[in-house]
């Protein structure tokens, strides 16, 4: 039996929204000078992300494999999610990331990105995917933009890999580098 049987169900009350957990703050995304009303953007892009840096506000990115997580991370503010090879032994019980394929990677890019409104999702390009060229280096990255909804890539590398970066560049395709030590 329904909790308000005289009502019809348009003048139901509808739930209160979720609050976060006790001792658990949202971030509101202010700049360290003091200043208020900077908006938080419905969408994280690359402009916010140059902007809040020339703010001095700190940028917030966190690893997530599945919508679940992906949603809860998304709520809390977080600005960017990445998606990383390290799926591979921590999620899919291999000993390394040395054997993740694009092909496992998708499917969880595609739940991450289903799972936010806001944060900016970042896949990475797993190992032997992007390294022999250019071309291999942007047929994976479209992959992962197309197949998994990702907003950008990332790989790690050094100088030998500036081509790479430029043909995703001329593409239209957000990049992040990280160069090996």
């Amino acid at each position: 039996m329904s909790e308000y049987p005289d009502r019809p169900s348009e003048q139901r009350p509808s739930p209160a929204p979720p609050t976060p957990a006790a001792g658990f703050a949202i971030p509101q995304h202010q700049p360290k000078d003091g200043r208020q009303g900077v908006p938080v953007p419905s969408r994280v892009r690359v402009h916010h992300l140059r902007a809040m840096k020339e703010r001095g506000e700190p940028l917030t990115m966190l690893t997530a494999y599945d919508t679940v997580t992906a949603r809860i991370f998304d709520e809390a503010g977080i600005d960017l999610l990445l998606v990383g090879d390290s799926i591979g032994d921590n999620m899919l019980g291999h000993p390394s990331t040395i054997p993740v394929t694009v092909d496992e990677m998708i499917p969880a890019v595609r739940a991450v990105s289903r799972g936010t409104t806001r944060a900016m999702v970042v896949a990475d390009l797993p190992f032997g995917s992007y390294e022999a060229s250019p071309a291999q280096a942007h047929a994976t990255a479209v992959r992962m933009m197309k197949e998994g909804g990702a907003h950008a890539v990332k790989f790690e590398g050094g100088a030998h890999l500036a081509e790479h970066t430029r043909l995703l560049a001329r593409s239209g395709i957000r990049g992040q580098r990280r160069t090996a030590p």
